[in-house]
């Protein structure tokens, strides 16, 4: 109880900024948490086809939404509402009625080449209408939390998190067991969902007495957010052109098997995410007080924790793939380790971006982005119609090495130049990167041998307890720099 009682008085003495993180944080948790316990509820009434070709339309989704509202909702929105802080209604208002604009367009597009679009994307009428309805309805959300985020208005925030979270899942399940197209109805669960919840955010804007066409905002916004489409889009294929070209090359069950590998594989960049978002700010100081000596060592332990995390869900993939689906996706646990790596190389480059995005030379935060769509969409083309789905992993992971590579070299040059030196010694990256590899590669072997492994798990998890000293010591000194 006095355990509670102090938690509870630290708490109310959190700065607003931090209570506000804080939740920000724990709305994502939530966010990811509920679709990954949603997932073995739905591989388990719906099959592998059915599955994957709801996963394909997801796909499909990210990259229309690029193509449809420009991200409208992103960096430019929020940069936006800060500056120009003293005509923010009309600002907000501006941008709301120029998505819904360019949502209308694209609805009439679609409705003169429907036949053309639909046989493009492997959609129905009915689904390329829903998927139409949620960028506009997803976009209206994502303008609502940015607002809530500058404002610090993190109990609106959890709120409609929780109740979008929660009802989703419900909805669907009930329409996926009692209607036959299970595709559909999962989708049309969504929308359901999202028109409930999203109705009064939709209020919220049109109710304002504001004009709808104002042509500063309006230009300012397609000027700040036109050149960035080319990077979204590249974005959008990094993560989701393997579901698609999948199901175009080897079917919709082999999109499906897949995509369990993938959720699963996710696993550890809930953590990884959350972990870094603690970690930002005070990179950000650090840059800021040309104080850089000390982000390498976290870095390292940092890496070294990643790393060990996905590790530990390599040697437990064929137990993870059996809690997440039945036997039809069993295939999916030789997905989880390459898989897995990527989430590693992703979170890897997110450490060497930071000095990018403080430098303000997104540039090359697109070149790279660029690059390695490219190679995503080409070792894809190449390999799937070769060695099958299994192809795909394999060319994410090179992708994703690619990627962070490349951040590498672009962080490498902006710390020679502003600071004199390399904050990171890349003969300890190579190491770390490579020994990872080469361990993940070798747990692969062990599968067949269940006592084998779970001796080897139950072993780390010994070693974890016995050192997590040295996991305290990294909070000490990311605490202790962060309040410098």
């Amino acid at each position: 109880m006095k355990l509670l009682t102090d938690l509870f008085l630290k708490y109310k003495n959190l700065s607003i900024q931090i209570k506000a993180t804080l939740w920000f944080l724990i709305c994502l948790f939530l966010q990811k948490g509920i679709s990954f316990i949603a997932t073995p509820i739905f591989t388990r009434i719906m099959s592998t086809s059915e599955f994957g070709a709801y996963n394909v339309w997801l796909s499909w989704f990210g990259v229309t939404t690029v193509i449809v509202s420009l991200n409208l909702f992103c960096g430019v929105y929020t940069s936006g509402i800060i500056k120009f802080s003293d005509d923010r209604k009309n600002f907000s208002q501006s941008l709301v009625s120029l998505n819904l604009l360019l949502c209308v367009l694209w609805l009439i597009v679609y409705i003169l080449f429907d036949n053309y679009i639909n046989k493009l994307l492997g959609c129905t009428n009915i689904q390329m209408l829903c998927m139409l309805f949620l960028i506009w309805t997803t976009s209206i959300y994502s303008f609502w939390a940015s607002e809530q985020r500058v404002d610090l208005k993190y109990k609106q925030m959890v709120t409609v998190t929780i109740l979008m979270s929660v009802s989703k899942p419900i909805l669907c399940f009930f329409l996926v067991i009692n209607l036959s197209d299970k595709t559909t109805a999962r989708i049309v669960g969504v929308c359901i969902t999202e028109a409930v919840i999203c109705t009064p955010l939709i209020l919220h804007y049109t109710s304002k007495q504001n004009r709808f066409f104002n042509l500063k905002y309006w230009k300012y916004a397609l000027l700040f957010n036109i050149p960035l489409v080319p990077h979204y889009l590249s974005s959008v294929v990094i993560t989701n052109s393997d579901r698609i070209m999948i199901g175009y090359f080897d079917g919709k069950a082999s999109a499906g098997i897949y995509s369990l590998g993938t959720s699963v594989s996710q696993v550890v960049s809930v953590f990884s995410a959350a972990f870094f978002m603690s970690i930002e700010p005070w990179l950000y100081k650090k840059l800021k007080a040309h104080e850089i000596e000390n982000i390498s060592s976290v870095a390292y332990a940092t890496f070294t924790i990643i790393g060990v995390l996905n590790l530990m869900l390599i040697i437990m993939a064929p137990e993870a793939v059996r809690i997440f689906a039945p036997k039809e996706y069993y295939d999916a646990i030789w997905l989880v380790p390459p898989l897995a790596c990527g989430v590693f190389f992703s979170f890897q480059y997110t450490f060497y971006a930071v000095f990018e995005f403080y430098y303000k030379k997104t540039h090359l935060i697109a070149i790279a982005t660029f690059v390695g769509a490219f190679f995503n969409l080409i070792g894809n083309y190449t390999f799937i119609p070769l060695f099958g789905y299994q192809a795909a992993a394999y060319t994410s992971l090179f992708c994703f090495i690619v990627y962070a590579v490349m951040h590498y070299i672009f962080m490498r040059s902006l710390c020679i130049k502003h600071y004199g030196f390399n904050v990171y010694n890349l003969k300890v990256i190579c190491i770390l990167s490579c020994l990872f590899i080469v361990l993940a590669s070798l747990l692969m072997l062990l599968y067949p041998y269940e006592y084998l492994r779970y001796s080897l798990f139950l072993v780390i998890c010994i070693i974890i307890a016995l050192k997590r000293n040295i996991f305290l010591d990294l909070k000490k000194i990311v605490l202790s720099k962060f309040n410098k």
